[in-house]
């Protein structure tokens, strides 16, 4: 086995600041990138903890005892996080996703969700609001959240054999408790639950079929996504992965399906219908989702941008650098300021790691520099 190399340097210091320009860029809602992506999801990382040690996340070896989380002084208020959201929301962007780390340890969360759930969209509307988690705090947090504002709920889950979960996410973690909170999640009435499966070849790969035969008709869409080179830390090798187009095969093997139209755009899942003895979609059955960012990039219609828990923006999960949005936070800038410096940072966008990924050095960015760990700005 190669020995894994941790790196030394903080890889969070990586940033550049963010120029208010000359000459102001009001907000029109029609932010578009270099390559005519228009800004519509935003998906903010509220802590750079978690509670699990998931291996192609978060490594024991790297995140101990002795590493050095964000002071929480460093970390964005729930107050600056709003303000930014409703800058983001007046450029175009809709959807708002909470993440970490595991967000759920974030303390008083609840008090976000709410001013967020006030915000409104340049079409008048309520941002769609949701948050992905590991769930293990969710049967207790579920009802709290939705009475809060919260949509929808998204939950990792590696696999429904307690012994194979426990070893994925390296702390001894149940899966029934997991489960639970999934449960707890569609009693308190929340909406489109979705449950991410991340698939290692030879770790969890034989987990697929048991997964979709217990969520098929239960109302929680399941959504399978390739093993990713996210970060520098969690030893990503190509033979771990498998092709979404083989989980397929394999899923069809035993449950009929039929593809179905992408649900908006730049949906990042392909989907995939149970289908009746017809060979029609059964909508009581349900879907599955595949998420194929290593065979098959879809950076053309990626629209979405990510705000660590520090203030730093960035405009791709494989970034090496952000932008640093808290030093105008806290430097008095007003909010057209803010508004004017999120504008160009988007316009210049050129980010397409995933169709230049043959081409790249491992661990790095087009730009050669190493990766931010998804840990730190969430996934």
């Amino acid at each position: 086995m190669a020995e894994r190399v941790i790196p030394l340097v903080d890889e969070r210091l990586a940033s550049v600041p963010a120029r208010v320009p000359a000459q102001a860029v009001a907000p029109t809602g029609l932010l578009t990138d270099t390559r005519g992506r228009p800004l519509r999801d935003l998906r903010i990382s509220v802590t750079d903890r978690c509670n699990f040690r998931c291996n192609y996340c978060m490594p024991k070896e790297v995140f101990d005892k002795d590493y050095p989380y964000l002071p929480h002084s460093a970390l964005l208020s729930f107050e600056e996080i709003t303000r930014l959201a409703r800058l983001f929301l007046a450029h175009g962007v809709r959807k708002i996703r909470l993440t970490g780390g595991e967000p759920l340890l974030r303390k008083g969360l609840e008090e976000l969700v709410v001013q967020l759930a006030q915000l409104r969209t340049v079409d008048g509307e309520a941002p769609d609001l949701t948050l992905t988690t590991n769930g293990s705090l969710l049967a207790r947090k579920a009802k709290a959240l939705k009475d809060a504002g919260l949509n929808r709920v998204t939950v990792s889950l590696d696999g429904l054999d307690d012994a194979v979960f426990r070893r994925m996410n390296d702390v001894d973690f149940p899966v029934a408790d997991v489960l639970a909170g999934i449960e707890a999640a569609h009693a308190a009435g929340l909406s489109h639950i979705k449950v991410n499966m991340v698939v290692k070849r030879g770790t969890n790969d034989h987990e697929i079929l048991p997964m979709a035969r217990h969520f098929r008709g239960t109302g929680t869409t399941l959504r399978f996504i390739e093993y990713m080179d996210v970060g520098a830390t969690n030893g990503w090798r190509m033979d771990e992965v498998l092709p979404s187009a083989e989980l397929i095969e394999r899923l069809r093997a035993e449950l009929p399906l039929v593809q179905l139209d992408p649900s908006s755009p730049g949906e990042t899942a392909e989907r995939w219908g149970y289908a009746d003895a017809t060979g029609r979609h059964d909508p009581a059955l349900g879907e599955v989702g595949v998420i194929s960012s290593v065979t098959q990039a879809f950076c053309h219609d990626c629209n979405r941008a990510r705000l660590s828990t520090e203030g730093k923006l960035y405009l791709c999960l494989f970034a090496s650098q952000g932008h640093d949005l808290r030093s105008l936070l806290r430097g008095g800038a007003s909010d057209a300021d803010i508004a004017s410096a999120i504008a160009p940072i988007w316009q210049q966008r050129t980010d397409r790691y995933s169709e230049l990924r043959s081409s790249l050095p491992a661990d790095t960015s087009p730009g050669g520099a190493r990766r931010v760990e998804m840990s730190y700005i969430g996934g």
